[in-house]
């Protein structure tokens, strides 16, 4: 048997949209391990037609605990970590085979670009996305917890923020979609943040949510992706605000009163607001022309 240089893992759960044209672009590793998590799609039917090793794994609700079962099943040098909903492009595929042969590093971070409603989101930070998706077996292991950062060990690179080293992630098709995966995934946010000793702040309603619009539409420059940019930075705005009232609606639900809850609400909009006025501003002073209006922009965000 020919030795395996190069595996590719990919978790499945009901992907019968997206499994083809991901697997048909992983034809330059030397294996394809797929691990699916009970669908109830053809998905393994059509996988079958790329690879023979095919496992199954229990549907948790997210992929990070099936991916550490799909890398033990691997048998290449090098694992490649890849998402139902990615392609890989002949130029990143050529870039991975080079870095498998040198042989110089242990782990590294693949840039993605991501199309969220058939756009390229080039801001609101979406890109470069780096994520690490190839290494050396034995050099990463995923936690449990969900969107987990994964524990690295050796030495690592950055792939250039370029499209041809990107993988190509067809993210978010449709509102719906975004929905229901809003839906599923806050449980498990929710209780990851319980666990670690969160409590209910009712001012976190305001605060958390708001403070992923600003972070998304003004620091991350989603404004710069027009429209897109502020359904996804809103769309975040509601993913985060669910983790949070999930967290109320597993403490109880528990009212407050009228007295009790009006400081607490207007203590978060003043913060929120001082910030929002501040990152307003500098998207104008950016956008100006005038040497006149920028001193004065400075100044009003100077006196925030």
């Amino acid at each position: 048997m020919a030795k395996v240089k190069i595996s590719a893992v990919v978790n499945t759960r009901n992907e019968s949209e997206n499994i083809f044209d991901c697997l048909k672009s992983l034809g330059f590793c030397d294996e394809i391990v797929v691990v699916d998590m009970e669908s109830e799609d053809n998905t393994k039917e059509i996988a079958k037609q790329f690879t023979d090793r095919i496992y199954d794994h229990k549907a948790v609700g997210y992929v990070e605990p099936g991916r550490n079962y799909a890398i033990r099943k691997a048998l290449g040098d090098w694992i490649f970590v890849v998402d139902a909903d990615e392609r890989v492009p002949r130029t990143l595929a050529a870039k991975l085979i080079e870095i498998a042969d040198k042989n110089e590093v242990d782990f590294v971070r693949v840039p993605r670009k991501n199309l969220v409603f058939g756009q390229w989101l080039r801001h609101s930070r979406w890109w470069p996305d780096f994520n690490i998706r190839f290494f050396k077996k034995g050099s990463v292991e995923w936690q449990d917890e969900i969107h987990s950062v994964p524990i690295t060990y050796g030495t690592g690179i950055n792939l250039e923020e370029e499209v041809g080293q990107a993988l190509e992630h067809h993210h978010y098709r449709t509102i719906d979609e975004y929905f229901l995966r809003a839906l599923r995934y806050s449980g498990q946010q929710s209780k990851e943040l319980i666990d670690s000793g969160y409590k209910f702040d009712p001012a976190d309603l305001i605060k958390k949510p708001t403070g992923e619009f600003l972070s998304r539409f003004f620091a991350g420059e989603g404004y710069k992706d027009g429209l897109h940019g502020l359904v996804v930075a809103l769309l975040q705005f509601f993913s985060i605000l669910l983790v949070y009232l999930k967290v109320w609606q597993a403490e109880g639900s528990k009212p407050r009163n009228e007295r009790e809850f009006t400081p607490i609400w207007q203590a978060g909009f003043r913060e929120k607001f001082k910030e929002f006025r501040y990152w307003f501003l500098t998207s104008k002073l950016e956008n100006s022309e005038s040497k006149t209006e920028s001193f004065f922009l400075k100044l009003k965000r100077k006196l925030l």
